[in-house]
């Protein structure tokens, strides 16, 4: 009775508090962003406003499951569920169903499909935290490196050959993990600096691009012409830049998909496409932005009304959020987001066993990034990638494994005291 009641109170509610505030806001969005009038109740289970209540349903009995369960059992069948996923997403190529020109789908019946993409993350999560608190594991070895990478690189292969690049990227956000556990912070710094070349070189010739680079490079080889080793790491630097520039072009015409060019072309100002392509940021900004202070109400916005915005249930949940509640109600949304992310951080960092350190920072990296990336896109300042926003989102495979990334950490840190 006391180890009941001592777990009871050792879990962490004001984030349960949290997640539910958001689902619940998901679920009344999405019965206004997609609102039947033959069908006005919110929990008509022939719209996908009264699916949503039932995949909510769904997700709190899992959740107060995994609750329930030991951690041991969690830790010792990570290997397991990264196992299953890998046959799913190999299985989802074969006889994966095609939606929106992603092979990403299995059908269950009934109108049911399942996204193997979305629980990967969970496991790839649960297999990193297990190997990286494993015994003479250092990330700033070479070896060990090359490991986590692998966990988290075969996953976004299988993902990529679907293929479904917003999935896809996703997986790059573990890169904090293994930051936060001892990553030299010149990785973060590459990374940001491909991406700045790989954008540049969209946006100029890759000449002036590699003329820029040489010119830096060469002032840093005048400012530290005295190390040896720092001329030898510059060269060695450079010399990969002007590969990967060159690069470029084949990657933004051959691996890119024609859509996806042109959402980039579009985000950078490279085109301007209004009724084609950019037609769905455009039609969420104005959304948005009709909002302004307050909202038009609940099931009165009139680009929602009217369905000028096509997937608003889905990846554009956020603009019926800015029309109907308009930018108060926006900022709360905003605010929810954040404090959850913090209160994620927090839990995390209050772990005495590495694992559950490990993975509570993979879990509020994933989370992150949809929310950051997706807010991002609805107002213009992301191309289009096709993630959904966090509990907020229409759709079972999605709050399902947002659900379980978070009450895996819930139950870990409702332990973090040595109570099973």
């Amino acid at each position: 009775m006391n180890n009941q009641r001592s777990f009871f109170f050792n879990v962490d509610w004001v984030t349960v508090f949290i997640y539910l505030a958001l689902c619940t806001i998901g679920w009344f969005n999405i019965h206004a962003a997609v609102f039947d009038e033959k069908h006005p109740s919110i929990i008509d289970f022939a719209t996908n406003y009264g699916k949503q209540f039932v995949f909510i349903m769904v997700s709190i009995v899992v959740g107060t499951i995994i609750l329930l369960l030991e951690s041991r059992f969690i830790t010792a069948l990570a290997p397991v569920f990264y196992v299953i996923t890998t046959i799913l997403l190999l299985l989802v190529l074969v006889i994966g169903r095609n939606v929106g020109g992603n092979m990403a789908w299995i059908s269950l019946g009934g109108g049911l499909r399942l996204q193997p993409a979305e629980f990967a993350k969970f496991s790839t999560c649960l297999l990193l935290a297990r190997y990286l608190s494993g015994p003479n594991v250092r990330i700033a070895e070479l070896r060990s490196f090359f490991i986590a990478v692998a966990i988290i690189g075969f996953p976004m292969l299988l993902i990529m050959l679907q293929p479904d690049v917003g999935s896809t990227l996703v997986f790059y956000s573990l890169i904090f993990v293994l930051y936060r556990e001892g990553l030299s912070p010149y990785f973060l710094v590459i990374s940001a600096l491909f991406i700045v070349l790989f954008l540049t070189s969209i946006l100029f010739s890759p000449l002036y691009v590699i003329a820029a680079i040489s010119i830096l490079s060469l002032l840093m080889l005048l400012l530290f012409r005295k190390n040896r080793r720092l001329v030898a790491t510059i060269l060695t630097v450079l010399a990969i830049c002007i590969a990967f520039v060159f690069s470029v072009k084949f990657i933004y015409t051959r691996v890119l998909q024609p859509h996806q060019k042109v959402r980039i072309d579009i985000v950078l100002g490279i085109k301007s496409d209004l009724k084609g392509k950019g037609y769905n940021v455009n039609q969420s900004k104005i959304a948005i932005g009709s909002g302004k202070m307050w909202g038009k109400g609940y099931l009165h916005g009139t680009q929602t009304k009217y369905a000028f915005v096509p997937a608003q249930s889905t990846d554009f949940i956020f603009c019926t959020v800015g029309e109907e509640w308009g930018f108060a109600g926006s900022i709360v949304v905003l605010g929810l987001f954040l404090f959850l992310i913090l209160r994620i951080i927090f839990i995390a960092e209050r772990q005495r066993s590495p694992f559950s350190r490990i993975y509570g920072y993979g879990v509020v990296s994933i989370i992150f990034f949809h929310v950051f990336i997706n807010i991002a896109t609805t107002i213009g300042l992301a191309p289009v990638i096709g993630i959904p926003l966090p509990f907020i989102s229409y759709g079972g495979s999605s709050l399902l494994s947002f659900t379980m990334l978070l009450f895996v950490l819930l139950k870990l840190d409702s332990n973090r005291m040595g109570i099973v």
